[in-house]
C-alpha cells in the first residue's frame, strides 16, 4: 500500500499563511523606512547606507532585547498590538544612554503556529515603536515551530542599532561628584519585574485580567500592558544643547542596580525618596508583597524610566526642556563621593 503524501503543513508549518503575514505587513515596515534604506521587505538581508558625509568618526553601537514575562499578560488579555512597541523601546532605550542615534531595528517572532491577523498586530507595535524612535524597521525573522510554544503563544526578540560621534559617546567617564540625578517618568512597570507582579496580583491579590486594579480605575490587563516609554527624541533633543555625562537606563535591577553601572569609582549616588511622583501601581505591588524597600528598588523602576547624570548648573533648564517635550521629570539626586574607594553604589535618602 502506498504511503499517505505528507506536507509542510500535515507538520504543523504553513508556508501560505507566511506570505499571507508577509503581505501584511509589508505597508507597517515601509512606513518606518529612512532615507537610507536601501532594500525593500523580502530580501535575505536589509541594506542600510550610513551617511559617511554627515559623521566625522562615527561608531555604530547596537543593543538586543526581548519583552519578557510581559508576554504572559499578552497572552491572558489576547491584545497583541503594544508589546511590539516594548520590544523595541528595551532595545533603542539601550543604546541611547550612549548618545546614540537609532538608525535601523530587526526583529524575531517565533511561534508554534503563525496566526497571521495576531503576528500583524504584534508588527503593528514594532513598526509604531520604530516610528516613536526615529528608526527604520529593515528586516526580522518569522519562525513557525511546531510543538515548541504552547498554543497562542509566542517570544520576541529585537536587535538595534545606531549611530554617535566617537568624541560625543557617552560613558560616564565625565561624572563628577555634585553633579544633579535628573530622573525622568516611567509610564508604569516598562518591561520588568512582571514576574514577581504577575504571582503578587494573580495570587495573593486572587485578581483577574479583567478585573479592576484597585486605585487605579482600571483593568490590571490595561495597566499591566501599559508600553514601555521610548525616550530617544527627547534626549536626542536634550543632547543639542546641554552636555549629559551619563545616562542609566533603569530595566531589571532597578535604580539600586542601574545606576552604578555608570558611576566612576569613588562615586556614589544619593537618590531622594519622596522627591518624585511614584505611580500607584508600586505601592499596590509593595503593600500585596510586603516588599522591603531595598527589594523593591532592585526590582521595580519605581516610576524612573531614566537617569541622566548632569552639571548642577544645566539641571534645571534641563528639567524645563523635557517637560516642554512632554516628559515628567525631576532632580532625584546628586552624585557624591567616598574616602574608602569602594565600588558605587545607590543611597536610599529620606
Amino acid at each position: 500500500m502506498d504511503k499517505e503524501r505528507m506536507t509542510y503543513k500535515d507538520a504543523g508549518v504553513d508556508i501560505n499563511a507566511g506570505n499571507t503575514f508577509v503581505s501584511m505587513i509589508k505597508p507597517l515596515v515601509k512606513g518606518t523606512f529612512r532615507p537610507e534604506v536601501m532594500t525593500d521587505l523580502g530580501g535575505f538581508g536589509g541594506l542600510f547606507s550610513l551617511n559617511s558625509s554627515k559623521y566625522k568618526n562615527p561608531v555604530l553601537v547596537s543593543g538586543t532585547d526581548g519583552v519578557g514575562t510581559k508576554l504572559k499578560i499578552a497572552f491572558m488579555a489576547d491584545c497583541h498590538e503594544t508589546v511590539g512597541i516594548d520590544l523595541v523601546a528595551m532595545c533603542v532605550n539601550d543604546i541611547v544612554v550612549q548618545g546614540a542615534e537609532p538608525l535601523f531595528f530587526l526583529d524575531y517572532l517565533a511561534t508554534g503556529k503563525l496566526e497571521p491577523e495576531k503576528a500583524a498586530g504584534i508588527v503593528k507595535g514594532i513598526a509604531e515603536g520604530c516610528k516613536q524612535a526615529g528608526c527604520a524597521l529593515i528586516g526580522g525573522e518569522t519562525a513557525e515551530m511546531p510543538g515548541f510554544y504552547a498554543d497562542g503563544e509566542y517570544d520576541l526578540a529585537g536587535f538595534a542599532v545606531g549611530v554617535v560621534e566617537r568624541d560625543s559617546i557617552i560613558d560616564g567617564s565625565g561624572i563628577s561628584v555634585g553633579n544633579r540625578l535628573i530622573g525622568i517618568g516611567s509610564s508604569g512597570l516598562h518591561s520588568n519585574g512582571y514576574s514577581l507582579a504577575r504571582k503578587l496580583i494573580f495570587e495573593r491579590m486572587a485578581l483577574e485580567i479583567d478585573s479592576e486594579l484597585p486605585g487605579t480605575g482600571r483593568t490590571v490587563g490595561d495597566i499591566l500592558l501599559i508600553p514601555t516609554r521610548i525616550y530617544i527624541r527627547s534626549i536626542m533633543n536634550l543632547l543639542k544643547d546641554f552636555k549629559i555625562n551619563g545616562i542609566a537606563h533603569i530595566t531589571g535591577g532597578g535604580l539600586i542596580e542601574n545606576i552604578p553601572r555608570i558611576l566612576p569609582k569613588r562615586c556614589h549616588a544619593s537618590i531622594r525618596l519622596n522627591s518624585w511622583e511614584v505611580p500607584v501601581l508600586f505601592d499596590i505591588l509593595r503593600d500585596a508583597g510586603n516588599i522591603e524597600r531595598s527589594e523593591l528598588f532592585r526590582t521595580f523602576n519605581m516610576g524612573i524610566g531614566m537617569v541622566l547624570a548632569v552639571a548642577e548648573n544645566d539641571a534645571e533648564d534641563m528639567i524645563y526642556r523635557l517637560n516642554g517635550l512632554g516628559e515628567k521629570a525631576w532632580i532625584i539626586g546628586e552624585v557624591t563621593g567616598c574616602q574608602d574607594g569602594s565600588e558605587p553604589v545607590v543611597l536610599l535618602e529620606r
